[in-house]
């Protein structure tokens, strides 16, 4: 006699679709992700991973555990602020709260008691004006490539961008600014050296062609020793003479001066100096949702908002929301970081050292996404075996820390106070499993 093949005891898909706990997990994925799951884990079933009677305990924890979403939130102990790979800068309460908001029907283009149609981002307009009464006019695109494209389209079309070399500038994953502004059909006039550009040079490049004059804050880099550039102010006397637009892209999103970052350019000296139109990101340290701001001019901005363009890069109603709250509510988590208070910051990083048994380092924290380069954030981290960093990353909560120097190194810096106590289980759990006992490291 036969025996009774394994597989014919896996529970049926319509009795494990019916189960109360899988017909509840419907409502929060969808029907295809819930089908998904359950026939992912029958095929573990029917190829022995699985013996059949742990398929309906798996089903169950898989669909309680699944999101709609594959983000995975993460504790960012780098110490690098603006982090990139991180989605740069975490939302405030405000803006978090705006997002809900706007995530259902809401008046973005709707003036309510007249009935009739308004002007899109109006709030995040107002609130940008506010913070920067230096601007007469704000526009937000999707992201600060966009908000430069829209500019060099509209100033320049198909005649020239007169540029620095020096400001030719290359960002994360390969791309290059120049490469952007081509893509428009505008041409690129380079004037001086890369260490070394004078007045002159751009006074020379000036012709028929000419659209506009861009000045680029560099990002990721400094250069340093024999070196010249040309300030805005100095642009703008040359603007008004050939009566040429002048653009300054700012990159960083700094409204206005912070004395932690004394050399890092704000947008309101910037408009002060004679910029015409200052681009920005809203998601660097203004420390809101990804967006692309240009603030400046009535007459140039209104130009910008009329191009056809503007309406394929326009921000829509989410970051609208948070880009609003983010300047005109409390400061977000990124102005937080960077103001951290050392001695507050020193005694959380002591504390987490012993309840974990691990010893404090001195440790540098870093602006990231571009801004303030080379500048150093001075601050403390818990030095960890570098084995446990795999670990800490993989965990629940996941925990991003810096490798470096043989060590793993949880920087406290960009970690919300009250998530405190999850790093320290989530550091003690990766300990554990790293096989390094309590109390060993830096004894």
């Amino acid at each position: 006699m036969g025996t009774e093949d394994p597989r014919r005891l896996i529970p049926r898909t319509d009795r494990l679709l019916a189960h109360p706990d899988v017909r509840r997990a419907r409502g929060r994925l969808g029907d295809d992700v819930i089908r998904s799951i359950v026939q992912e884990i029958q095929d573990l079933a029917r190829s022995g991973v699985l013996a059949p009677e742990e398929v309906e305990p798996a089903i169950l924890s898989a669909v309680s555990s699944r999101q709609a979403t594959s983000l995975t939130p993460v504790l960012n102990a780098t110490g690098v602020i603006v982090h990139t790979n991180l989605g740069r800068a975490p939302l405030s309460e405000s803006a978090r709260g705006a997002l809900l908001t706007a995530a259902g029907y809401v008046d973005v283009e709707m003036d309510l008691p007249s009935g009739a149609r308004s002007k899109r981002g109006a709030g995040a307009r107002q609130a940008l004006l506010h913070a920067c009464p230096l601007a007469e006019d704000a526009l937000a695109v999707n992201n600060g490539a966009a908000a430069l494209l829209l500019a060099t389209t509209v100033l320049a079309g198909t005649g020239e961008v007169i540029i620095s070399r020096g400001e030719l500038v290359e960002i994360g994953a390969g791309f290059r600014l120049p490469e952007l502004i081509e893509s428009t059909g505008a041409r690129l006039r380079e004037v001086g050296a890369t260490n070394r550009t004078h007045l002159r040079d751009y006074e020379s490049a000036i012709g028929e062609r000419t659209g506009c004059l861009l000045k680029v804050h560099p990002s990721n880099f400094r250069v340093s020793g024999f070196t010249s550039g040309v300030g805005i102010s100095q642009l703008r006397t040359l603007a008004d003479e050939y009566q040429i637009p002048l653009v300054v892209d700012l990159g960083s999103g700094l409204l206005a001066p912070d004395p932690v970052l004394p050399e890092e350019p704000d947008v309101a000296s910037a408009l002060a100096s004679g910029a015409d139109v200052v681009i920005a990101s809203g998601d660097k340290l203004l420390g809101g949702p990804q967006a692309g701001l240009l603030l400046g001019r009535a007459g140039v901005i209104a130009k910008l908002a009329r191009h056809p363009l503007a309406r394929a890069l326009r921000a829509d109603k989410l970051a609208l929301a948070a880009l609003e709250a983010t300047v005109a509510g409390e400061a977000p988590p990124v102005t937080a970081a960077l103001h951290a208070d050392p001695v507050r910051l020193r005694e959380r990083t002591e504390a987490l050292a012993e309840a974990v048994g691990c010893a404090v380092v001195e440790h540098d924290g870093r602006v990231g996404g571009g801004g303030a380069p080379g500048v150093p954030l001075p601050g403390w981290a818990v030095r960890l075996p570098e084995s446990a960093a795999r670990l800490l990353r993989t965990g629940n909560p996941a925990v991003l820390p810096r490798v470096h120097g043989g060590a793993c190194l949880v920087d406290l810096r960009c970690i919300p106070e009250d998530d405190d106590g999850r790093l320290a289980v989530a550091v003690k759990s990766a300990l554990a499993h790293a096989g390094e006992p309590l109390g060993t490291e830096g004894s």
